[in-house]
C-alpha cells in the first residue's frame, strides 16, 4: 500500500507531501490545476521514460519519492529479497529528473536501473488512465484480459511450446530446402574440402610453416651471425678458456680472501653456460643451409594458405575450423533426402499437437468469456447502461501457421441499446461508455493479481449524474479490498472517497504553482459544492454537497 508521496519541483508543483491510507482517496481540482500530475509523478516512479519538460521551470531537477508498506504485497517483498534490495517492512522508491533530460533511480536508498524500478512498481501499483482505456480497444489487450480472467497459464504455456516446436522444425526444413539440389551442394563441398585438406591447416602447423619460412628467408644473415658468435666463443683464447684461467688465478689466492671463492663459483657457472651456448650455436649452425629450392617451396606453401584464406574469406588461423564446418555440412547432407521425409512427418505431428493444445485453450477461453460477459453486463447495467449487452467473441485467426497465442483472439462486443446487434467495442463505445465499461472490467477482474494499489486517472470522463454516483459507489467498493486513488472532476465520485485531496494553482512571484491540500469535513463540503456549482458557491450547492457526502458514506460496501 502506498503510504507517502513526496514531490519537489515537478511540473508546476514546487513541493508537496501526501499521506495515504487504505480505502478510496479522491483528488479533485479546477481544470488545469494539475490533478493528474500526481498520477504522472507515480508514473515516473514506476519507470516511465524521463522527460526534461517535467522539471519545474527554473529548477535544476525534480525529485520524486514514494513509500509503500509491504504487508499487503508479499510478491514485492519477495522481489526485493531476491534482488538484495529489501529493507524491513517498507519500500522506498526515489527518482530524480534533471533539466537536461537525465534521470537516476533508487530503491531503498540503493541505486537501481529503470527496468528494476519498473519490475518492482508493477507489483506495487497499477495505473489506469485514458491511454489504458484506449488500449482496451485492442484485441490483443482484450485477449490478455480474458486469459488473466480465465487463470489458465499452463494452457497458454502448452500452446506456446507446441508452436515453438513446429516453428523450429519448419525453419530446419526451410533451411534444408534453401540449399538447393543436395547432390550439387555435396559435389561443391567435396571440391572445397579436397583443396583445404591438401594443406596442413592446424594452427600449430601454420605456426611452424611461418617459422620455417622466416628461418629460410633469413638464412644468410643467420649463418653469418652464428659464425661470428662461434669465432668469439671458440679457439684457444675463447671466453670459456679465459674464464677458467681466471679461476686458476683466483683459486691460488682464495686462502687469503674467502670472498674470492664466491667469484670463483660465479666464473665456474659462467664457463659452463658459455660451453652450453657454444654447443647450441654449433647445432643451430649445422641446421642452417642456404637452400633456394627449400625457400621457394615454403613460399609456395604459404601462398596457397593465403590464397585459401582469401577464397573462403577467413583468416589463415580460421581455415581449419572452416574446413571442419564444411566437412560437417557434407556429412549432414549425406542423408538429406531422408531428413526431409523425417521433418515432414515431425512437422505434421507438431501441428497436430498444437491444434490439440489450442483446442483446449479455446474451450477454456469460451467458458471464461461467457462468465466475464455476464459479470461485466451486470456491472455496466449498474453504471447507467441499462439494456446494454456485452459479450466476448472468439473469432479464429486468419493464419495457417501455429500461433503461440492460440487459434483465436478475443473481441469484446457491446450494444448500448436493446434490439441492436452487438458490435466491436472499438467501433461503438463513446468516451463515457468506454469509461464505464473499463471500470466494470476492472471490478470484474479484481483479485486476479496481487497489486495492492490501484490508481484511476479520470475514468469518469464523459459521465455525470446518477451514473457518476454509481461509478463512485463502485470505486468505493474497490476501496474495500484495495487501496484506490482516483483523480476526478465529478462531484458524485469525489463524495465517495474515504479521503479527499484538492489541487489548486496560483501565481507566486510571477510563476504558476500548484498546491495539494488534504481536506477536512467542512472543506470537503466546500470542494464538492464547487464541483457541483462552479466558482459561485451557494447554500443550495453546499446542501447538495452535504447530502452527496452523507449518501456516499451510507452506501453499501458492494
Amino acid at each position: 500500500m502506498l503510504s507517502r508521496l513526496s514531490i519537489r519541483d515537478f511540473a508546476v508543483v514546487a513541493h508537496a507531501e501526501l499521506a495515504f491510507a487504505d480505502g478510496l482517496t479522491v483528488i479533485s481540482g479546477e481544470t488545469g490545476a494539475g490533478k493528474s500530475l500526481l498520477v504522472d509523478a507515480l508514473g515516473f516512479l514506476c519507470g516511465a521514460r524521463a522527460d526534461a519538460g517535467a522539471v519545474r521551470h527554473g529548477a535544476q531537477r525534480a525529485e520524486l519519492e514514494a513509500e509503500f508498506q509491504l504487508a499487503d504485497c508479499p510478491p514485492a517483498a519477495t522481489w526485493l529479497r531476491d534482488n538484495d534490495l529489501d529493507e524491513g517492512e517498507a519500500c522506498q522508491l526515489r527518482r530524480t529528473l534533471r533539466a537536461d533530460g537525465g534521470s537516476r533511480a533508487w530503491i531503498n536508498g540503493r541505486a537501481a536501473s529503470l527496468s528494476q524500478l519498473g519490475e518492482l512498481a508493477a507489483l506495487l501499483v497499477g495505473i489506469h488512465g485514458q491511454h489504458e482505456q484506449q488500449a482496451l480497444l485492442s484485441r490483443a489487450t482484450q485477449t490478455t484480459l480474458l486469459d488473466a480472467y480465465a487463470r489458465h497459464p499452463e494452457l497458454l504455456d502448452a500452446v506456446r511450446a507446441a508452436a515453438r516446436r513446429w516453428q523450429s522444425l519448419a525453419a530446419e526444413r526451410d533451411a534444408l530446402l534453401a540449399r538447393g539440389d543436395v547432390a550439387d551442394r555435396r559435389a561443391w563441398l567435396r571440391h572445397q574440402l579436397d583443396e583445404l585438406e591438401a594443406e596442413s591447416l592446424e594452427p600449430a602447423a601454420l605456426a611452424e610453416l611461418d617459422a620455417a619460412h622466416r628461418r629460410q628467408a633469413h638464412a644468410a644473415t643467420l649463418v653469418a651471425a652464428c659464425d661470428q658468435a662461434l669465432d668469439g666463443l671458440g679457439g684457444d683464447d675463447a671466453l670459456p678458456q679465459r674464464a677458467r684461467k681466471l679461476q686458476a688465478i683466483l683459486q691460488r689466492e682464495a686462502t687469503h680472501e674467502p670472498r674470492l671463492g664466491e667469484v670463483d663459483a660465479l666464473l665456474d657457472s659462467a664457463a659452463i653456460q658459455l660451453d652450453e651456448a657454444l654447443a647450441a650455436l654449433e647445432r643451430i649452425r649445422g641446421d642452417l643451409d642456404l637452400d633456394p629450392d627449400s625457400l621457394a617451396t615454403l613460399e609456395r606453401r604459404l601462398g596457397r594458405v593465403h590464397d585459401l584464406a582469401r577464397k573462403h574469406r577467413v583468416a589463415p588461423a580460421a581455415l581449419a575450423a572452416h574446413r571442419d564446418a564444411l566437412a560437417a555440412e557434407w556429412v549432414s547432407l549425406e542423408d538429406a533426402g531422408q531428413r526431409l521425409l523425417d521433418l515432414d512427418r515431425a512437422i505434421t505431428i507438431a501441428h497436430a499437437a498444437w491444434q490439440e493444445a489450442a483446442a483446449v485453450l479455446g474451450a477454456s477461453r469460451r467458458r471464461a468469456g461467457d462468465a466475464l460477459a455476464g459479470t461485466v453486463a451486470d456491472l455496466i447495467a449498474g453504471l447507467g447502461m441499462q439494456g446494454a449487452h456485452f459479450e466476448v467473441a472468439l473469432p479464429a485467426n486468419d493464419v495457417d501457421a501455429p500461433d503461440p497465442l492460440g487459434a483465436e483472439r478475443a473481441e469484446f462486443l457491446v450494444t448500448a441499446n436493446p434490439g441492436q446487434p452487438p458490435r466491436p467495442l472499438r467501433k461503438v463505445a463513446s468516451g463515457g461508455e468506454l469509461s464505464r465499461i473499463s471500470l466494470a472490467i476492472e471490478v470484474a477482474t479484481l483479485g486476479l493479481d496481487a497489486v495492492p494499489t490501484m490508481v484511476f486517472d479520470e475514468v469518469d470522463a464523459g459521465i455525470g449524474g446518477a451514473v457518476a454516483a454509481a461509478v463512485g459507489a463502485r470505486l468505493r467498493a474497490l476501496g474495500g479490498n484495495r487501496q484506490v486513488l482516483c483523480v476526478t472532476h465529478q462531484p458524485q465520485v469525489a463524495a465517495a472517497g474515504h479521503a479527499h485531496y484538492r489541487v489548486s494553482k496560483a501565481a507566486r512571484d510571477g510563476i504558476t504553482q500548484s498546491a495539494v491540500v488534504l481536506l477536512d469535513a467542512p472543506a470537503r463540503i466546500e470542494e464538492v459544492a464547487r464541483m457541483l456549482g462552479g466558482s459561485r458557491l451557494t447554500d443550495e450547492a453546499r446542501a447538495a454537497a452535504r447530502q452527496l457526502l452523507l449518501d456516499a458514506a451510507g452506501a453499501p460496501a458492494g
